[in-house]
């Protein structure tokens, strides 16, 4: 196996483009750097996401790889993740602000995830690959940067560019060829009177 079989998204109905053609890669170029140009717009699209009340309560470490914070991200990553994840421009946590001032900030993870799906969005359509991951250490994220415990990592999100799959490892050639699966959206939707 040394192609990339087509991953546009196959609909039960028409979507954005950038939407049907977005997925989730674990190969990347190791030897790009991060097109910082492509990275502020997606950190632009972060910045504009609607948010609880615009409470914006969410923030972000940007840790190019070669950097000591890639470095902490890394070394937080569980199992497969850390194998795979390194070749990435860069490594992204998104953080959700859980309480402020004391108060519990009830939707900063949704929005925070938000967030992150606004960034990916830019991202693809601006010519970057992302793969976002839950595998990975929270409590490590949080002593690495020394960050305050009214922050929650909620997320971690490789970016960077497409690698080429002929210089994979069979086994992440085989995933990343695996045909693209979700559940039909009639089985998700639970009412629609």
């Amino acid at each position: 196996m040394s192609t990339l079989t087509a991953r546009t998204a196959e609909t039960d109905a028409p979507i954005i483009d950038v939407l049907a053609e977005r997925w989730s890669t674990r190969i990347f170029d190791r030897e790009s750097v991060i097109d910082e140009a492509a990275l502020a717009s997606a950190l632009e699209a972060a910045r504009w996401t609607p948010t609880a009340a615009n409470t914006q309560a969410w923030r972000i470490i940007v840790a190019r790889r070669g950097s000591a914070a890639h470095a902490t991200v890394l070394a937080s990553l569980a199992g497969f993740n850390s194998a795979w994840a390194g070749d990435a421009a860069a490594l992204v946590v998104f953080l959700a602000e859980t309480t402020r001032d004391g108060e519990p900030m009830r939707w900063a993870q949704y929005d925070t995830g938000q967030v992150a799906a606004h960034f990916t969005v830019q991202a693809h359509a601006d010519g970057l690959s992302t793969h976002q991951m839950g595998g990975f250490d929270p409590d490590a994220i949080v002593a690495g940067f020394d960050l305050s415990s009214d922050f929650t990592p909620v997320t971690v999100m490789a970016i960077g560019e497409l690698g080429d799959i002929r210089l994979a490892s069979e086994e992440l050639q085989s995933r990343e060829n695996a045909p693209r699966v979700r559940r039909p959206a009639a089985d998700s939707v639970l009412v629609n009177d």
